[in-house]
């Protein structure tokens, strides 16, 4: 194994432990928001904490299914788990394209993934919820077979088919970092203590 191999299980429960994290944001500082919060906008042009769920929600609705589908066909194919990783130099790229500062190095978000104008309900928390359990069972249904034989067409680039595990970690890695913007929203449009009288 080289030096630069990563083991298969690592990777799993690294990405794993990632949702779980993230899990955890969403019940804590998500969930009690009301209608305002969760709508309130830092500035005109910038996303609020909703749209910025509404844009994960978006995306997992158009990565989730494609991934299970592919992840049972691996199943009912009878492959087994790789011992390593393989990663792709495309997802590589993308990945750490991702992992980019995003306060430094904003990225403009497709149209078809834009999150819309109009006043969010509170089921966007919920959905996302979802969406990161699915997430999280895809990542252990992925345990059960050979990850670096399933390729996950991208839905912007058709041409474009990354293996498995490289959009695994791009998707996780795009949810962190939308939360993080998300969290950063929540903390300028809090108003301190003093402001609201109290």
């Amino acid at each position: 194994m080289s030096p630069t191999a990563v083991r298969t299980t690592d990777f799993l429960n690294r990405l794993a432990a990632d949702l779980q994290t993230l899990r955890a944001i969403t019940a804590q500082e998500f969930r009690p928001l009301t209608d305002e919060q969760l709508n309130r906008r830092p500035s005109p042009g910038k996303w609020s904490v909703g749209q910025c769920l509404e844009h994960l929600n978006i995306v997992g609705g158009h990565y989730l299914p494609s991934i299970a589908l592919r992840v049972r066909r691996a199943k009912d194919r009878g492959t087994h788990p790789a011992e390593v990783i393989k990663f792709g130099p495309i997802g590589r790229k993308l990945v750490e394209s991702m992992r980019a500062d995003s306060t430094t190095k904003p990225q403009k978000a497709p149209q078809k993934f834009a999150p819309s104008g109009s006043r969010l309900p509170r089921t966007v928390v919920e959905v996302f919820s979802r969406q990161l359990d699915e997430l999280l069972s895809l990542i252990e249904q992925t345990r059960e077979v050979n990850a670096n034989n399933v390729r996950i067409p991208n839905v912007i680039i058709p041409l474009v088919a990354l293996r498995l595990p490289d959009q695994l970690e791009l998707l996780v890695v795009h949810i962190q970092r939308h939360v993080a913007q998300a969290e950063r929203v929540l903390a300028s449009t809090v108003r301190p203590a003093s402001a609201r009288g109290e």
